[in-house]
């Protein structure tokens, strides 16, 4: 399949919103017009000789062939360089839970990311189901045509459950962006700011706004890198053991997190902290920005409004990252998930281990090499030496950890 721009519209004019007649144009309908996808062929049917190669009577020879070694499918069909990317609408961008059909031109948004950037085809898949056991089944029964699964905009907590399920359940990758591609990308973003300032990751002490699927993966993803302590807060405060309204997965958090025994507000555990990292919105106070440890970093990474605005971070922080193009520092997700999915596919891992996203954020970090600087910590979505780089280093920790199976 070759994901393509189609029906980008016209600059004339007259192409408006919906039920907008009349109203400026606007380039956002234009481009979506038609979707913004197409299957292509990558073999000819000219003739009846390429007819019956590509379809019967040769198909049956290969068909017979897979039936009698199952695994010659991903020899002779596209399943070892395609990708599900599959949600329910339930927390889809910053708009919440606005179902399957709405969710789509994310999804659409989310396969051409795949292609431009990582080479995999992706085919969108929009559920109408928000129940944990039927997502869970209907992805299962689909799974034989895919390479991998891409969990996408599902909400917490159901999204960890899904994830873990399916993983027992398939031998192909599954992996939820909104956890696992965050948490690489701010890993990465991490790393070379602690190189910038002369620090290690287990000198420092963050705090996450947010917890979420992604502010939830980022804290384990990053204890797991070395970092020397995390707390995370949500709507209530800071989560801790000493709190009895905490979910099962938030109770597991507190197990692990907030070494230093804090509790109370956000606020509370910025004092003296020397990383923040948003990924809740609001606004976090500038006199709560001002407490913490010199040469802090932010990463401030709500969409369209972080969590503090640039403008004030800079005031206090040797290093500011948001999840803003028009900033410098984005902490974009397209930096991890196609080249990590490459590299799985590459070598036909069952699944996307620790060890496998650390690689990918210790090379992605290696993309900035000599050229770090405090508005430089992370490259550019569009600097062409990522998806390679990420793509290799995946492969090789997949082979290193067993789960490549080519």
């Amino acid at each position: 399949m070759a994901a393509e721009i189609v029906n980008p519209g016209s600059a004339s004019g007259t192409e408006s919103a919906p039920g907008d007649s009349g109203e400026p144009f606007d380039p956002a309908f234009a481009l979506h017009r038609g979707g913004k996808m197409a299957v292509q062929a990558t073999v000819p049917v000219r003739n009846k000789d390429d007819l019956s190669l590509a379809y019967t009577p040769g198909v049956a020879k290969v068909c017979t062939a897979i039936a009698e070694k199952p695994e010659l499918v991903h020899d002779y069909t596209w399943k070892s360089q395609v990708v599900a990317v599959v949600t329910d609408g339930t927390a889809v961008l910053g708009l919440g839970d606005i179902g399957p059909e709405a969710s789509l031109p994310v999804m659409e948004g989310k396969a051409i990311l795949f292609k431009q950037f990582g080479g995999v085809d992706a085919v969108p898949i929009a559920l109408a189901t928000t129940d944990t056991d039927e997502i869970v089944d209907t992805v299962v029964r689909l799974a034989p045509s895919f390479g991998g699964v891409n969990l996408e905009d599902i909400s917490a907590p159901r999204c960890f459950e899904i994830e873990r399920r399916l993983q027992e359940r398939l031998d192909i990758p599954v992996f939820h962006d909104d956890q696992h591609g965050t948490a690489v990308v701010t890993l990465a973003a991490l790393r070379n700011a602690a190189r910038l300032t002369g620090r290690g990751l287990g000198e420092l002490r963050a705090v996450i706004s947010g917890a979420g699927a992604a502010g939830v993966a980022i804290a384990k993803f990053l204890l797991e890198a070395g970092l020397g302590d995390v707390a995370v807060a949500d709507r209530k405060g800071i989560v801790s053991r000493d709190r009895d309204d905490l979910t099962p997965v938030k109770r597991e958090l507190a197990e692990i997190t907030n070494r230093a025994g804090l509790s109370g507000s956000l606020e509370t555990a910025l004092a003296g902290a020397d990383v923040f990292i948003g990924v809740s919105g609001g606004t976090v106070p500038e006199p709560a920005v001002a407490s913490m440890a010199p040469g802090a970093f932010v990463f401030a990474m709500a969409n369209p409004n972080p969590e503090v605005h640039p403008d004030v971070a800079h005031k206090y922080a040797s290093v500011v990252a948001t999840g803003r193009s028009d900033y410098p520092n984005q902490i974009n997700n397209v930096l991890a998930f196609p080249g990590i999915f490459a590299g799985a596919l590459q070598v036909r891992a069952s699944r996307i281990t620790e060890g496998m996203k650390i690689a990918a954020a210790n090379a992605l970090a290696d993309v900035v090499g000599d050229a770090l600087a405090p508005d430089y910590v992370i490259p550019s979505p569009f600097d062409e030496r990522v998806a390679p780089a990420v793509t290799a280093a995946v492969a090789a920790a997949a082979r290193a950890e067993g789960v490549a199976r080519r």
